[in-house]
């Protein structure tokens, strides 16, 4: 599978994901639920693959843990992150990783993007911030700082996942590398809804369907996207994939009739999608 067909279809279960979380009461942890779906759906199969393809090295390995300790770390991090602030600001925050994701692809591992590309990525990040602040009034600097922790330890698992992808040959391969993330990160939010209720389970269950849709894009979406990064740079991979945010910013305003901020969002919709389109002519 090419890259652009890769990202689009990640791009199409991002949505589908996304929109329907909206619909999902928040009591019912939908991240918890969904998490486990995806580790009873596919990560079996996923870490036989990883197990028995792969010829593992030191190198792999520490990519495995620097991988799953990153993902730990950006669950955790948008978690606190949504105690403090809305989705429409956080979210967006999060995903400037892109810019990040260039830096240090340069910095430690002799990535040279070309200067259009640098342009396209920016852009596109300027846009993100624009659609962060439609955000309504009230959030708590708090918020802030958790969000760029999320956003740091996404442009972490990002490269690791990138180099990973040298050494792992088949997709199920991919997704048992991105399902032992899933698992310490589902292990660690399960913790501390423990501390926090005394509970091991969240106290509202999702539906069948919802389990079944949502365990299947939260992990096939991401990795399709470590897929795609085999043939393009990490940073301009997860800018591409930034195209969700915008399908589902314009599906929530006329779709939805979700109007607040309508106007920052449409405009950082406009710049996202500019960023994006000069970013492909690269």
């Amino acid at each position: 599978m090419n890259a652009p067909l890769a990202l689009a279809l990640s791009v199409a279960m991002h949505v589908t994901w996304n929109l329907m979380a909206r619909h999902l009461p928040r009591e019912s942890n939908p991240l918890w639920w969904v998490l486990l779906a995806h580790l009873v759906l596919f990560a079996p199969w996923g870490f036989w693959e990883l197990a028995t393809t792969v010829v593992w090295s030191l190198e792999m390995t520490l990519l495995l843990i620097v991988s799953a300790t990153a993902n730990v770390v950006y669950f955790s991090g948008l978690a606190r992150a949504y105690e403090h602030a809305p989705v429409a600001l956080v979210y967006p925050l999060v995903r400037s990783s892109p810019l990040f994701i260039a830096i240090w692809g340069t910095l430690f591992f002799g990535q040279n993007l070309p200067p259009i590309a640098w342009l396209g990525i920016g852009i596109s990040v300027l846009g993100l911030l624009v659609m962060a602040s439609s955000a309504q009034q009230g959030s708590d600097r708090r918020a802030f700082r958790w969000a760029m922790l999320a956003m740091l330890a996404t442009s972490v698992y990002s490269l690791s996942d990138k180099a990973a992808t040298e050494h792992i040959p088949s997709f199920m391969g991919l997704v048992g590398f991105l399902s032992v993330g899933y698992l310490a990160s589902w292990i660690s939010m399960t913790l501390r809804m423990h501390r926090h209720t005394r509970s091991w389970v969240p106290a509202q269950r999702i539906d069948l369907a919802s389990l079944a849709l949502g365990g299947t894009c939260i992990g096939l979406a991401y990795a399709l996207v470590i897929h795609a990064m085999r043939q393009l740079p990490a940073a301009e991979v997860v800018s591409y994939t930034n195209a969700g945010i915008v399908l589902a910013a314009v599906l929530s305003i006329f779709l939805f009739n979700d109007k607040v901020g309508w106007q920052k969002r449409i405009m950082g919709v406009v710049i996202i999608t500019s960023g994006l389109g000069v970013l492909a002519m690269r």
